[in-house]
């Protein structure tokens, strides 16, 4: 082998090297990357979790008490469709005198 041979070998060794390294080193680049990314999106969970627990709401108990006591008052007529005071006869006439009518 001439050196003229020995130097091409080199030069063709030397730049397969080199795309090696460099997808090798883009590999890496992806990877840490990714590795970032999932990191802060961990990281971003976790405070609106926290968020969450400092701002958790509560049932307020008073309210649902007083309006089921005030609703207590109204008797057994009145429902959430007719309120307190129930259905009214007078609405429930028809008009006409026949058994269906009233």
């Amino acid at each position: 082998m001439g050196l003229e041979a020995i130097a091409a070998v080199a030069a063709i060794g030397s730049a397969a090297y080199s795309v090696y390294s460099g997808e090798r080193q883009a590999s890496a680049q992806q990877a840490a990357q990714r590795d970032a990314r999932n990191a802060a999106q961990k990281q971003e969970k976790a405070a609106d979790e926290a968020t969450n627990r400092a701002n958790q709401k509560n049932p307020d108990t008073m309210a649902i008490l007083d309006a089921a006591q005030q609703s207590g008052k109204g008797g057994q007529s009145g429902t959430m469709l007719t309120g307190a005071q129930g259905v009214d006869p007078n609405s429930l006439n028809l008009g006409k005198t026949t058994l269906l009518g009233m």
